[in-house]
């Protein structure tokens, strides 16, 4: 017995250093709750994870910035918002969160310690909607679901701010048109090129970070309807389609000029999920909601599901 409860203990230990949700011991229910709540009326958008078990949300109404830590479910707002959109985030491993301004037409860089704006950028003075981003290894990169154009972040040596964006206009396959467009944004597998989705006309886009030249990425016919926030592991792509309430999982080839859709992911608690996180084998998707009419009482939640 005394065996068997160190083997235990050390198995638990190995897990939570590889940062993995451990199943319970007794009964064998995840410690992990598979639904997060949030603030009442904070109308969530964007979601970041890591690092550690904790995750990061975006209020579109009034830009404030929320934590909950995965394995309680329980939070606080940790930066509030200027009254404009947070949207798509993304965390570094620098104590960093890059924040999506939405029709602010801006981006900023959130100290995910203390919570105050190290960076503020403006990245279109016109109408705009800043809607996602990716970190790569050498830029931040913001998607624009008004205007056919990325705009860069480049980073320096250890990961220093630059003093303003770069505009990249999009050119290529790509065509604008009305709605939302280029929507969520990822990297290729090879890490060399980015991929963008464009929610009005469901496709996806293979983009040349340096000329802004984009490609159709072939997926064998399908659509991605309501495209929204992307996330890359590996060689796996997850579409979120927000108000189908699905997630799309795509197995890509290296170079992203390629996919096939192998899965599509529900739960009977999606409600418009917008974006989607991961931490250990599950995937993490605020509900949006948008399809209900936002007031100070409605109620937010974060879904939890397996990831395949």
């Amino acid at each position: 017995m005394r065996t068997r409860a160190v083997i235990t203990v050390l198995s638990t230990l190995l897990l939570v250093l590889l940062g993995v949700p451990a199943t319970a011991q007794a009964g064998g229910a995840a410690p992990f709750p598979e639904v997060l709540p949030l603030p009442d009326g904070f109308q969530p958008e964007g979601i970041a994870t890591g690092p550690g078990p904790v995750a990061y949300f975006g209020s579109r109404a009034t830009g404030d910035i929320y934590r909950a830590d995965l394995r309680t479910g329980k939070g606080r707002i940790i930066s509030k918002g200027p009254g404009t959109p947070s949207l798509g985030l993304k965390t570094d491993g620098r104590g960093r969160l890059f924040v999506s301004g939405g029709t602010a037409g801006n981006a900023r860089v959130v100290d995910i310690r203390t919570g105050e704006v190290i960076r503020s950028y403006t990245l279109a003075t016109g109408a705009s909607f800043v809607n996602d981003v990716v970190l790569t290894g050498r830029a931040a990169w913001f998607t624009d679901s008004a205007n056919p154009v990325l705009y860069r972040l480049p980073l320096g040596r250890h990961g220093s701010l630059p003093d303003e964006a770069l505009p990249l206009p999009l050119t290529g396959d790509i065509v604008y048109g009305a709605g939302v467009n280029a929507n969520g944004i990822a990297e290729t597998p090879d890490g060399r090129s980015l991929l963008i989705v464009q929610s009005n006309t469901g496709t996806l886009f293979r983009v040349n970070p340096a000329t802004g030249v984009t490609t159709r990425v072939e997926l064998g016919g399908e659509t991605l309807t309501n495209g929204d926030g992307l996330l890359l592991i590996g060689r796996t792509l997850y579409v979120v389609q927000n108000r189908l309430n699905t997630v799309a999982v795509i197995h890509l080839s290296r170079d992203g000029s390629s996919g096939r859709v192998v899965d599509r992911l529900t739960d009977p608690d999606f409600d418009v999920p917008t974006t989607v996180g991961a931490f250990g084998d599950r995937l993490y998707l605020p509900n949006a909601r948008f399809t209900t009419t936002p007031t100070p009482a409605t109620p937010y939640t974060a879904v939890s599901v397996p990831r395949r």
